[in-house]
């Protein structure tokens, strides 16, 4: 199994997602394709270049180059990937910045998925997913979550049909707890799929 584990927290150390994601890819992979989003930041795009990527342009400007190559290498990292794991902090009720900067460069159209007649098909193979959201106050999969949801849409909508979600939140809890009921609703997960 070949797990791509993304991370998105911008706190570096003691962060939910960071903890449980690493449990998590401990206990599933052999092999693990990681991208830390808050430590290495894509590469900013340009309106231009945005339009460009997604309209598949054919353009030698350096920067569209640079893009559609970034772009290209996050979805073959996908592409080799059986499960997804996504560490996503919630910041003001929806996700990190750098994550949603890394859904516009892998959610291209006949590249990573494409329109039908029955809705959009994903054409990447990845087989599940699994959302580790982390929020202050929030509840998540309330109807104040627009974190956890949203990132479900975007598995689904590449798709990833088998999406499963680990509740990390609770700042306001000792951390130890948090964690330990954390890897509790992994160590569930993962019996189920063994």
């Amino acid at each position: 199994m070949t797990v791509l584990h993304i991370n998105s927290s911008a706190r570096l150390q003691g962060s939910n997602t960071r903890i449980l994601g690493q449990y998590l890819v401990e206990g599933l992979a052999e092999t693990v394709i990681g991208r830390d989003l808050a430590m290495q930041p894509l590469a900013p795009i340009s309106a231009e270049d945005l339009i460009a990527v997604h309209g598949s342009a054919d353009s030698q400007r350096a920067s569209f180059q640079q893009q559609l190559a970034l772009s290209e290498q996050l979805i073959a990292e996908l592409r080799e990937a059986d499960t997804l794991v996504l560490g996503a902090p919630m910041y003001n009720f929806g996700i990190p910045a750098v994550l949603k900067q890394w859904i516009d460069a892998i959610c291209r159209a006949g590249v990573s998925f494409k329109y039908t007649e029955q809705g959009p098909v994903g054409l990447l193979g990845v087989k599940r997913a699994y959302i580790i959201t982390a929020s202050g106050g929030t509840p998540v999969g309330s109807e104040m979550d627009f974190a956890s949801r949203y990132l479900e849409h975007i598995c689904r909508f590449i798709g990833i049909e088998d999406v499963f979600h680990i509740d990390a939140s609770g700042s306001k809890r000792k951390p130890e707890e948090v964690i330990a009921q954390g890897k509790s609703q992994i160590d569930a997960l993962l019996s189920v799929a063994a």
